[in-house]
């Protein structure tokens, strides 16, 4: 699936994309594990007397991998491992995972930033696999990339916290970067050196989507402790199978 151009495209400007690298009941089964995780986050809401306004507003679903054996065997399967060993190496460890999820009409835009700006230790770069659930354009938020060539850089820069959003912001430039729209079941795999940005969701629909990082090595934080998660995905090159699911 991944060709050697999308190798030089990644080495020289840190990103690349894959449409439609999800298909048929593959895509279909993502679709429907999100919604479940939204379905629960909406019945919490409720139980705390939130509106159905405030119910739909954005979610964040950390971890899914780790709760869901159908969402594991996506995250460790043989495409995603493709991805990995190509950007992260050989030895690749899955570093964090979470569903972006915007409410309809709703949602929530996010500054231009490096995820690596949100890693306040020192770091490896590692892969983000930004993968769409749904059809993604400007109406809905999709993403915007700046290639290493347009931000300038391609190291991690130091960010500044929005304190009205809490969003940490690398890039101050009028560049409006690369506004990706593609269909649903597309990944757009990018560094975590690279900046990107998104809109707010305008349409009627809920707008999805599943980010997988991926990790050349374990994320060791100043006190020597593992940040976040460092399951293996591969070992040597080949792949491990996904671990035991906690719930």
């Amino acid at each position: 699936m991944i060709t050697p151009n999308h190798i030089r495209q990644y080495q020289n400007e840190g990103y690349f994309i894959l449409e439609r690298a999800i298909q048929g009941a593959d895509l279909s089964r993502l679709q429907e594990r999100c919604m479940h995780f939204v379905d629960r986050e909406k019945e919490v809401a409720a139980s705390k007397g939130m509106t159905k306004h405030q119910q739909d507003g954005k979610f964040f679903i950390t971890f899914p991998a780790s709760q869901d054996a159908q969402v594991a065997d996506f995250v460790f399967g043989e495409m995603m491992t493709e991805i990995a060993r190509a950007t992260a190496g050989d030895d690749a460890v899955l570093f964090y995972d979470q569903f972006v999820v915007k409410g309809p009409e709703r949602g929530q835009s996010f500054a231009w930033h490096q995820d690596s700006g949100y890693v306040a230790f020192p770091h490896r770069p590692y892969v983000t696999c930004w993968v769409a659930l749904d059809d993604v354009d400007e109406a809905n938020g999709t993403v915007s990339i700046l290639s290493y060539a347009r931000a300038g850089t391609r190291d991690r820069v130091e960010h500044v916290r929005n304190e009205a959003t809490s969003d940490m912001v690398g890039y101050h430039g009028d560049d409006p970067g690369e506004l990706v729209v593609v269909p649903a079941g597309s990944i757009a795999v990018f560094s975590s050196t690279v900046f990107h940005r998104s809109g707010v969701n305008t349409t009627p629909n809920y707008r999805r989507v599943y980010v997988v990082q991926y990790a050349p090595e374990p994320m060791i934080n100043r006190q020597g402790k593992v940040a976040s998660r460092a399951d293996p995905v591969l070992k040597g090159g080949k792949r491990v199978g996904p671990p035991a699911v906690s719930a």
